[in-house]
């Protein structure tokens, strides 16, 4: 175990230790404010304060931890080694920069809490981040600076066996409109059919008349591919389905249908599911829980995991619902048109609550990927080129590599096309 002396223990501090020492190196650690306890322990440990108390490993820490509440921090990015750091510590400390205040400002997303531009659907901007602003997006910093902790430990504490993890692939595939034709009702079809022949969209009218009448299969349902695909690997897929109301911003098949029901009782039987929020539940608590009853009857399993319509994110009232209606996991934290990392890291986290000062028990996974992000590069071999760069760096602090795939992505229609070799592509990457 890690032993940890600091002058003041605070929820704060104990949460950011956690993450960069348990659940990146897996290493437990304890913390004390005892002097005697911590010169009497006799392995691993390390001074987190203002000064030094003998020779130990000692990294001087930033005030953020043992704050309360927001405050106008003045953040100083500088360039450190192959990676960046802010939050200097000074020649003193055998870290130049304090990695765990810096990574609780990125995992708690306090730059969130504060005042920012929004977009058209309330979501906060890629631009307002400070990883796009100094250009480590893309980089998994937090777990990066995890990893120059535990060479500094490995260098004063050689004898120490340190435990290693393993890179892992969780692919998420995400269902807003489980049929394009399929399912949606004979007034539906007919005033998308009208639209189609108004707009001069020959081919998709064309296309919905053939599946309208059993003579194609809809676009849309690559459901069977998804199971076969599944079987093929040993980690699961989690599969999150629109349940919600038909509205302005969803507009999936009726929960009704049962074709629809019948569609997700056999994709549970191999995939995890999860539920996709519907835009309306989101500022509605009781929509939301109607939602997660009913995915509950069908699947007779207890919900695990969510994700909101359109990775919309109102922090902290989101989250604060899904710990309500105890959901364990949330899915939702990503940039749609940008890859990279939103809290720094590769790691599932718990949430932090800066309201409440209180580490939370819903676990936060982030996606790194969505396919949409990867519609910039021109070319199949431009896409394929820049994710195995991608993942490298994921692979380099065996992290977990998140992609979002849509069901429709998976049609290879249009712009989709190639983006089934791209899947299994990543697929493949857990045997590299």
């Amino acid at each position: 175990m890690l032993l940890v002396y600091t002058h003041k223990i605070t929820p704060r501090l104990t949460y950011a230790f956690k993450h960069i020492c348990k659940r990146i190196l897996g290493i437990d650690v304890g913390f004390t404010s005892k002097v005697e306890e911590f010169i009497a322990h006799d392995s691993l440990k390390m001074s987190y304060t203002k000064k030094p108390l003998s020779k130990e490993v000692f990294v001087i820490s930033h005030s953020l931890l043992f704050e309360q509440g927001l405050s106008d921090l003045d953040i100083i990015v500088s360039d450190w080694d192959d990676t960046k750091g802010f939050f200097a510590a000074g020649e003193q400390s055998d870290l130049p920069y304090d990695i765990f205040a810096a990574s609780f400002y990125l995992l708690s997303r306090y730059e969130e809490y504060l005042p920012h531009v929004k977009d058209d659907y309330g979501r906060f901007l890629v631009t307002e981040s400070l990883a796009y602003k100094e250009g480590f997006l893309e980089d998994p910093i937090v777990d990066i600076w995890a990893y120059k902790l535990k060479e500094v430990l490995q260098n004063r504490f050689p004898d120490y066996e340190f435990p290693t993890r393993k890179y892992i692939v969780s692919p998420i595939i995400d269902v807003p409109s489980s049929f394009k034709f399929s399912s949606k009702g004979m007034l539906r079809n007919i005033g998308g059919a009208v639209s189609d022949l108004s707009k001069l969209k020959l081919k998709q009218f064309s296309q919905r008349i053939l599946v309208l009448f059993g003579l194609k299969k809809d676009p849309y349902d690559t459901f069977n591919w998804i199971i076969n695909r599944q079987k093929s690997v040993n980690f699961k897929f989690t599969v999150f389905f629109l349940i919600g109301g038909y509205s302005t911003y969803d507009k999936n098949v009726s929960i009704n249908r049962k074709k629809f029901v019948l569609l997700i009782k056999s994709v549970a039987d191999y995939c995890n599911v999860g539920l996709k929020a519907s835009f309306l539940s989101l500022d509605n608590i009781e929509i939301l829980k109607k939602e997660k009853l009913k995915l509950e009857d069908i699947t007779k399993r207890d919900l695990l995991a969510i994700r909101n319509s359109h990775s919309k994110l109102n922090l902290p009232s989101t989250y604060r619902s899904a710990i309500e209606l105890e959901i364990a996991q949330d899915h939702t934290m990503g940039y749609i048109k940008n890859i990279g990392f939103r809290a720094g890291t590769c790691t599932p986290f718990l949430f932090y609550d800066l309201d409440y000062e209180v580490q939370t028990p819903l676990q936060i996974n982030t996606y790194h990927c969505m396919d949409f992000a990867l519609l910039k590069f021109k070319s199949q071999l431009d896409k394929m080129q820049y994710l195995q760069q991608f993942i490298h760096k994921i692979k380099n602090v065996n992290g977990t590599f998140s992609p979002v795939f849509h069901n429709y992505t998976f049609s290879d229609e249009g712009i989709w096309t190639g983006y089934k070799e791209i899947f299994n592509a990543i697929l493949d990457s857990v045997d590299d």
